[in-house]
């Protein structure tokens, strides 16, 4: 039986342009728990999980995505300043769709188009 998640991997195809958006926009910080994988990528630790960004080929394509991440897969994330988010994806005119649910959530859109739920933290 699943009793938790450990660590969600997104595709990249720059990880330097990656890192700019889930360090410069979303704040996140690398774990230093990473081992040599023979691969470019980064690990972040997100409460009791991680995030994985793997430097490999996307065999996704990126045009064609629904413009509301919430009708693809998606990762999502509690946020503590969901306004303060806000207010940073929009100061780097970053395009963000709100949760059609009616709560505090949005979904936007990382370099590599992976889609990213962010919800109000409880």
């Amino acid at each position: 039986m699943l009793t938790k998640l450990l660590h969600a991997s997104l595709l990249v195809a720059d990880l330097g342009r990656a890192r700019a958006f889930y360090e410069g926009v979303l704040g996140l910080t690398p774990s230093p728990s990473r081992p040599e994988m023979g691969f470019p990528g980064v690990w972040y630790e997100v409460g009791g999980a991680q995030v994985h960004l793997l430097c490999l080929p996307n065999p996704d394509p990126v045009t064609g995505r629904p413009a509301h991440g919430g009708r693809d897969r998606h990762t999502a994330f509690a946020v503590a300043d969901w306004e303060g988010l806000k207010t940073a994806l929009d100061a780097v005119g970053l395009a963000y769709t709100l949760s059609r649910s009616g709560r505090r959530a949005l979904f936007v859109r990382d370099p590599d188009g992976n889609a990213l739920e962010l919800v109000e933290a409880a």
